[in-house]
């Protein structure tokens, strides 16, 4: 079913139609998309609206791994491990394409502060392997955990810090592509009858006579918009909204003001992979005595770190990274990598974003940088990853906190209370059923348990027979699974390459515009594909094209076409954090 500017007006034509949906989930990042999905699946109408593009918010601006959180093990969170720890499996289940195994080294320092020593390493990564049933499942049991001497850690890790280094631990987890995630999990929904509107903000909550949720208030804000206003009528209004969670409560006249979440800044940082080579994911303790772990991730020729941790009180809509943050991952990953002599100059691009912990607490912070001064019992490290549902007396319900690991959980228990809801308010009975839960997203229908790479190998052959390198083609698969298939068919209905880009960039944008929802440039650069993340130095190869070729599709005013090239400008500006390094070259 297409799913594109074309039809966008159909949907929201049949938003205001005065049509009742079951659900409409406001929200429409990793765990708006993933309650949307298992809830069409229940059977239920249901409709999913953001003020921003799908995914634009936090799930566009995770460490890109599906993260069991083995470090809150060592403060006893084992529910929150437990819970998602064995989710890793199951989401590389649904989502083949964009899930795939990548063990992590964690390197053991014997210095003040320490997450781990050797012997609560080995503790932690058992446990995390029983609760993951690692060694109970065939296709998994090749990655069990292991440790290693300090000689061969240094080895596997070249260029590592040696003073006070004593070991490693070695364990699994995944990468993934999360903004993709997010999107082929509403295509899904979409395809199977979700109402889907991204550039739909949420202004007001609605009530009944009865002071009963039964709606909101919305307005089109894409390009401007006209500026109208409409309200789509729904039994249940859920807020998924991520950090911008208690705006959306604020919008409810009938709901307390009180906080409900406390929103936290993580920053990452890409580099070439030659000014900083690792073969395989790094996880370990800042050295800084504060509680954070670092990660050091190679991708995509590039090696990217993070993350940061503090308490944010700024712009929901623009979290900029600051010269601490700067300062802060730089000092740490040249303490680890002594010969990197990293500086703001190598950062290609960079990213930051908010994590919607429960809570609201007011940590100690430092008045010149807005971090937070740790150790300390409330420091944003030390804060439960868990989420909760829950729905007011007046009936708009809120589903918050946890992370994209554990989204489809999260989902899946939030629908258990739905339907009890219903049950009791709307006598409406559905009924549940497992196989919802595991049901791939888009492009997810293949053997997860076989050789992934020889299943991708299979969705990319035909592709080399369309004009494509091997290469292309593999990569193609790797995003786009057994969509891949589609748009290899562009090529025998007679599309050509657009003027300034290759035919491979060429399929991936039309098929952004045509199935993807592609709004503007930046949807495309950096959410529907990695071109912003992970290639920012080449961008100028292809930006232009992309801008003009979106213009076209999509019938841009002058005006329209004068904002998208400033928007993709200032992003690109942002992303390779030009006002930093000016002031550091100044």
């Amino acid at each position: 079913m297409a799913f594109s500017y074309k039809t966008r007006k159909e949907e929201i034509d049949r938003l205001k139609s005065g049509e009742k949906f079951d659900l409409l989930i406001i929200g429409a990042g990793i765990t708006g998309a993933g309650l949307a999905h298992q809830a069409q699946k229940l059977g239920m109408k249901v409709a999913i609206v953001d003020k921003q593009d799908f995914a634009a918010g936090t799930s566009s601006r995770s460490t890109r791994l599906v993260h069991g959180g083995i470090r809150y093990l060592k403060t006893f969170d084992v529910k929150v491990v437990s819970e998602t720890v064995s989710e890793r499996d199951n989401l590389q289940h649904i989502a083949p394409q964009l899930v795939q195994p990548d063990p992590m080294i964690l390197p053991i320092y014997d210095e003040p502060g320490t997450t781990f020593d050797m012997f609560s390493v080995k503790v932690a990564m058992d446990l995390y392997d029983h609760l993951a049933h690692i060694n109970e499942t065939p296709h998994l049991k090749q990655y069990a955990n292991y440790t290693i001497s300090k000689d061969e850690a240094l080895k596997r890790v070249k260029g590592l810090n040696p003073n006070h280094l004593v070991g490693a631990g070695v364990y699994l987890d995944y990468q993934d592509n999360d903004t993709r995630f997010v999107i082929e999990h509403i295509k899904k929904a979409h395809d199977e009858g979700t109402v889907a509107v991204s550039r739909l903000e949420a202004v007001k909550i609605v009530h009944n006579e009865r002071n009963q949720v039964v709606g909101a208030e919305v307005k089109d804000v894409w390009d401007g918009g006209d500026g109208s206003k409409f309200t789509i009528h729904a039994n249940m209004v859920v807020d998924c909204a991520g950090p911008f969670s208690d705006f959306v409560r604020v919008l409810d006249s009938n709901e307390p003001k009180e906080q409900h979440v406390r929103p936290t800044k993580g920053v990452h940082f890409v580099v070439d992979g030659s000014k900083l080579t690792v073969k395989q994911p790094i996880y370990f303790g800042s050295g800084t005595n504060d509680g954070r772990m670092i990660f050091v991730i190679p991708r995509e020729g590039k090696t990217y770190f993070g993350t940061t941790d503090t308490d944010y009180h700024g712009d929901f809509n623009h979290p900029d990274v600051t010269q601490w943050d700067v300062d802060y991952l730089l000092n740490i990953i040249n303490s680890r990598w002594p010969e990197a002599h990293l500086t703001v100059n190598d950062i290609e691009s960079s990213w930051s974003g908010l994590r919607p912990l429960l809570g609201s607490a007011k940590p100690k912070v430092d008045a010149a940088t807005g971090a937070s001064k740790a150790p300390t019992a409330d420091a944003p490290s030390s804060v439960s990853r868990g989420s909760s549902f829950t729905i007011a007396d007046d009936g708009l319900a809120v589903l918050s906190g946890g992370k994209l690991t554990d989204h489809r959980l999260m989902a899946m228990n939030s629908l258990e209370k739905i339907i009890d809801y219903f049950k009791e308010h709307f006598n409406e009975d559905f009924t549940w059923n497992d196989d919802i839960a595991m049901e791939p997203v888009s492009g997810g229908d293949f053997n997860p348990e076989g050789d992934i790479h020889e299943e991708l190998e299979k969705i990319a052959k035909p592709g080399t027979s369309k004009g494509l390198t091997a290469d292309e083609a593999y990569s193609m698969a790797s995003e786009y699974g057994t969509n891949a298939a589609k748009i290899f068919s562009y090529v025998d209905e007679g599309f050509k390459a657009y003027e300034g880009l290759s035919l491979y960039e060429s399929l991936r944008l039309h098929y952004g515009i045509e199935e993807e929802m592609v709004l503007d440039p930046i949807d495309y650069l950096e959410r529907r594909t990695y071109w912003i993340t992970f290639h920012l130095e080449q961008i100028d190869t292809v930006k232009d094209a992309v801008v003009a070729v979106i213009a076209k599709e999509l019938n841009y005013s002058d005006d329209q076409l004068a904002a998208a090239k400033k928007e993709v400008q200032e992003v690109i500006d942002a992303r390779g954090l030009k006002d930093l390094k000016a002031k550091a070259n100044a």
